[in-house]
């Protein structure tokens, strides 16, 4: 049986994708949520649950932009163009953030600005990263294996929305994380932010879903085609049961299962998202077999991947283990 190693890899990158979303989504949504957080104990104990994995969660992102380049370098030649904008912010605000988080403990005598600049970095990279895929999503104008759109095609009101649900359910995330590593007055604080997080992400996620298959034709004929409609109509039925459940763990009280369930609408949108997308990787011009590299390049790098990603799920879920429980103020620095 012969190998159809586009697709393999295709899922090698989204999977890289979806795990940075997982590792790093509550990550910034920490300093999406700091400034409501009280100066001292409360803004020490939030970036203490973090500390010990947050520069490690960037290895997906690593992996998912590497990956793309090396197993569809068409895909990379036309997206980046088009993205340049969102992506150049995006990792810049993951640098400005970076240094922040390591500053506001060595230099505590300007703790207020690296509070703001950890707070203005979490924020511009979760809203780029939502710019990002609404730009993807709606298309990037592609003449035979170039870009041919202009400098401001990514930013439309579509991107925008995409951009701010990106935000809202950073922020969900970084909520029910705190819910899980905290106790008293600031656990019950981000338990009633997750309430309110829970539901905007929710309706976000519902004017997302209905707009998305009017943007290209292929994404209503993916949705909505006979019978593949009885398969598809099962991702929503299942978020509006992940929603129950969510809201239903927030008022018994549960530590874990906010959290859990958060992830789980993440990934129900993930799977949407797939089934809007494939087996496009640039929507509408480009497939992952038109864009991919050659077999035999496909086939070395998956040597290596096979190797490398169990190694990489190993020390993380190492990591995790160790820092698992409640955190304090006192400081992993």
């Amino acid at each position: 049986m012969t190998l159809d190693l586009p697709f393999i890899w295709a899922f090698v990158i989204a999977f890289a994708v979806f795990a940075y979303v997982v590792m790093d989504g509550f990550d910034l949504g920490i300093g999406i949520l700091f400034p409501t957080f009280k100066p001292g104990r409360e803004r020490d104990s939030a970036m203490n649950s973090v500390a010990p994995v947050w520069d490690g969660n960037e290895t997906w992102l690593v992996l998912g932009g590497g990956g793309l380049m090396a197993a569809f370098p068409l895909a990379y030649a036309l997206v980046l163009p088009a993205l340049y904008a969102p992506i150049i912010a995006m990792l810049l605000a993951l640098i400005f953030r970076g240094v922040a988080f390591e500053f506001r403990w060595r230099d505590p005598d300007h703790r207020r600005f690296w509070d703001f600049a950890f707070t203005a970095g979490s924020v511009v990279a979760a809203f780029s990263q939502g710019v990002t895929l609404g730009a993807l999503l709606q298309g990037i104008t592609v003449e035979g294996r170039q870009y041919a759109g202009g400098w401001w095609d990514w930013l439309t009101p579509f991107s925008l929305l995409t951009g701010v649900s990106i935000v809202i359910g950073y922020a969900l995330l970084g909520a029910t994380w705190l819910v899980m590593k905290t106790e008293g007055a600031m656990q019950a604080h981000m338990r009633r932010m997750s309430g309110w997080l829970g539901a905007a992400t929710i309706l976000l996620i519902a004017v997302v879903s209905a707009v998305t298959p009017f943007l290209e034709g292929a994404y209503y004929e993916n949705w909505f085609a006979w019978p593949s409609v009885l398969l598809t109509a099962q991702v929503p039925l299942l978020v509006l049961i992940g929603a129950v459940l969510f809201f239903r763990s927030l008022r018994k009280g549960h530590e874990r299962w906010p959290f859990l369930l958060a992830l789980g609408l993440f990934a129900l949108s993930f799977v949407g998202l797939g089934i809007s997308m494939f087996p496009y990787v640039v929507p509408g011009a480009v497939t992952i077999w038109e864009a991919a590299a050659p077999d035999s390049s496909l086939l070395f790098m998956l040597v290596g991947a096979s190797v490398l990603i169990p190694i990489i799920l190993a020390y993380t879920a190492y990591a995790y283990w160790v820092f698992r429980g409640k955190v304090g103020h006192e400081g992993y620095h």
